[in-house]
């Protein structure tokens, strides 16, 4: 029995410029985005946890890639699910270049596009602080046989 390759990825991030949109000859449009992802590594200098960015060339094919570009900015935060693709090819100087990009099968807008942004990063909703919160008030107040199921 063989065994099965399964190429999937799924990241969030935001947009580190506007997305650019091409089109091919026969008039597929294809849509080319870059994502920041922040991972978390210890330094081992002073043992602190620091946010470490990856980078992640992204391309979104047809009308979702068309969306894209029109809804989409800098700054904006987005859900991928796609697949990653290698190439290789011979740059200028003759050397042999290669990159791992993701090809997109969906993207998910997040965040609003008129939310409020500060040095360029749209802000979450989600509060960050749950203490002020109160606790919802039980409802009902008796056995399970009241329970009309």
């Amino acid at each position: 029995m063989a065994a099965t390759n399964i190429n999937r990825v799924v990241i969030t991030g935001n947009l580190t410029r506007d997305p650019e949109l091409r089109s091919t000859p026969g008039g597929m449009s294809i849509c080319g985005l870059r994502v920041a992802v922040n991972g978390r590594k210890k330094d081992a200098e002073t043992g602190q946890w620091v946010d470490k960015p990856n980078y992640f060339d992204v391309t979104v094919f047809g009308a979702q890639g068309e969306n894209c570009a029109t809804y989409l900015t800098k700054g904006r935060p987005v859900a991928i699910d796609g697949r990653l693709d290698w190439r290789e090819w011979d740059g200028q100087d003759g050397n042999k270049r290669q990159s791992v990009d993701i090809i997109a099968d969906t993207v998910q807008f997040l965040g609003s596009r008129d939310a409020p942004q500060s040095n360029g990063v749209v802000e979450s909703d989600v509060p960050a602080d749950t203490s002020d919160f109160q606790e919802a008030a039980a409802v009902g107040g008796g056995k399970d046989d009241d329970i009309p199921f």
